[in-house]
């Protein structure tokens, strides 16, 4: 039997604590993750505190070093951190071998940004009694960052969170989700080779009583949570002095105008609805098509969505695996019976097989419907149709999320509108809101949280400037 244990101030430990683990699709036993208690906890946070000053200290060259080092061993070992990613949560293969690929681009990103993060002379002479002076603004980072992470992503969330870290020097504590230990405890092996201070990182599996304890600590400087809107602003309220940045849901619009390359618009909202089983914060929710052309996208939805390729995550050609857990199968399945008895009309899927759901589109949902209204988190989409586009735009702000949105169109003073216009974090023009580049500022407004990931972004928030003011003899 396979024996996963914890990662506690960079060293593997063994805890009281632990859990058969199992995987997502078939239930395949996985071994028994260690767990760690308030005894673990308050010693990697003890540790974390030590390891502050020593990880402030890092060089440039030391920092990027540990970067890429984590980078080449992910390199190494890619169809294995696939394989994992797979096993723990269900992903199909592909999109689990893209997911490695971008987490390593991540820590390459983060050794880059290391050599861009530059200091700032600015003048203080603006007085005639300053005359001579001279200032220079450095950033230094804030302390200890408690990272706390879904289970979609397991590898490229972890890898925002752990290398900006890393690049700031700071030092880290991951609580990976529990549907996914493996994945982040793997990634541990990689960051124990990096060569970083004693006590600068630690990996713990762990209930969210402890996970609430890791938050609240007053040496904990920043907390960076990704998951639900629910959990993340109950962690902000408890924790008001701190930093907390928080990646929450989303509830994702799309506007087609008629001047849009229809067939390239339905390819890709396909994918961005029901790729991993609809389970990611930006995908395709709600469509907005123009009247003139909504029955001709339907149709071409539909059929392109009968075609996608359902089942064992496994095999290459599998785009839609297993919802992580029988329950958010039959969730989904209440939310899209409610949507019906409303009056929708289920055009394509509607259909629950154990813990597999069809991918379903529904049309002339109430707009107070739960899958119009709030975060699916699954593979189901809905289509409306508009016939002004200023009405689409305020049909996409009708949401309690501001996250991603995209537009479809040929016209630029559309594209300028939709962004000035839409309350989100970012517009994608002629593409879906699931589309993200790793370097890029990413994060929302409203109910999708606040702060910006994205390793530049992300350093800053975990450091803060400090002024050097030089007086002339």
């Amino acid at each position: 039997m396979t024996t996963h244990q914890i990662w506690l101030a960079g060293r593997t430990v063994t805890t009281q604590e632990s859990f058969r683990h199992r995987g997502a699709y078939d239930g395949q036993d996985l071994g028994t993750v260690h767990q760690a208690g308030a005894g673990e906890l308050a010693a990697a946070l003890s540790a974390a505190w030590h390891a502050r000053a020593a990880m402030a200290r890092l060089s440039t060259g030391a920092r990027e070093a540990a970067l890429l080092t984590i980078a080449e061993g992910l390199k190494a070992h890619q169809e294995e951190f696939a394989q994992t990613i797979t096993a723990e949560t269900g992903k199909p293969i592909s999109l689990a071998r893209g997911e490695v690929a971008r987490s390593l681009n991540t820590f390459l990103l983060c050794a880059e940004e290391v050599k861009r993060a530059a200091s700032e002379v600015i003048a203080l002479d603006t007085l005639p009694a300053n005359d001579g002076r001279i200032g220079l603004v450095r950033r230094f980072p804030k302390g200890i960052v408690a990272a706390i992470t879904p289970f979609n992503f397991p590898l490229n969330l972890v890898a925002h969170k752990v290398g900006p870290a890393i690049a700031a020097g700071c030092p880290v504590i991951l609580k990976p989700a529990p549907q996914c230990p493996l994945t982040a405890l793997m990634l541990g092996q990689l960051m124990a080779r990096a060569g970083m201070p004693e006590g600068a990182f630690s990996i713990l599996p762990c209930d969210n009583k402890i996970a609430q304890q890791l938050a609240t600590d007053e040496r904990v400087a920043v907390v960076s949570f990704t998951g639900s809107d629910k959990v993340g602003w109950q962690l902000r309220d408890l924790a008001p002095r701190k930093t907390v940045l928080l990646e929450l849901g989303g509830n994702a619009a799309v506007i087609v105008e008629p001047d849009a390359d229809l067939e390239q618009a339905a390819q890709r909202i396909v994918t961005g609805a029901f790729a991993h089983a609809g389970q990611v914060c930006i995908k395709v929710q709600r469509v907005f098509a123009h009247e003139s052309i909504s029955a001709r996208l339907l149709t071409r939805l539909v059929e392109l969505t009968d075609s996608l390729s359902m089942g064992d995550p496994t095999h290459d050609d599998v785009l839609v695996g297993p919802l992580i857990s029988q329950d958010a199968a039959l969730r989904i399945e209440t939310w899209v019976n409610e949507a019906r008895q409303q009056g929708a009309n289920v055009v394509a899927g509607g259909e629950r097989d154990g813990q597999f759901y069809r991918p379903t589109w529904l049309t002339d949902v109430a707009e107070d419907a739960k899958v119009c209204s709030q975060e699916v988190f699954g593979p189901v989409a809905v289509l409306a149709r508009y016939v002004d586009f200023e009405a689409a735009l305020r049909a996409a702000n009708a949401s309690a999320y501001g996250l991603q949105a995209g537009v479809f169109t040929q016209s630029l003073p559309r594209m300028m509108e939709a962004f000035e216009t839409l309350e989100v974090g970012a517009v994608m023009i002629n593409d879906i809101p699931t589309w993200r580049v790793d370097h890029m500022p990413y994060g929302g407004i409203k109910a999708s949280g606040v702060g910006r990931e994205g390793p530049k972004y992300l350093m800053q928030e975990f450091t803060e400037p400090r002024l050097l003011a030089i007086k002339p003899r």
